[in-house]
């Protein structure tokens, strides 16, 4: 079995900063994780600015490259505030996939 990782990047209003935080902790990152194949969640913030790179960055380890493109993925990812609060207010959003070596 292969292990992938799902880097999800992106940016926020940020008059909407401290909600998307809360929501992406307490809601978002709880209802993905429940989705098979999900392995883990981290979240990271940028620490050394760079051109052009977004603030906030989701890692997702999954067990298949087609899990975040799946049902339950999409699902899930809709499920309570992230997708009429959160979603809206995003941009610069990057959405890459690795395999490990």
């Amino acid at each position: 079995m292969s292990e992938y990782i799902y880097l999800v990047q992106m940016d926020v209003k940020p008059e909407v900063e401290a909600e998307f935080n809360r929501i992406y902790d307490e809601q978002h990152i709880p209802e993905i994780s429940k989705v098979p194949g999900v392995l883990d969640v981290k979240r990271y913030v940028l620490e050394k600015p760079a051109p052009g790179a977004p603030k906030y960055a989701a890692v997702y380890r999954v067990s298949s490259p087609d899990v975040p493109q799946g049902s339950a993925w999409v699902a899930a990812s809709d499920t309570g505030d992230w997708k009429p609060k959160v979603r809206p207010h995003t941009f610069n959003r990057m959405h890459s996939l690795y395999r490990l070596l």
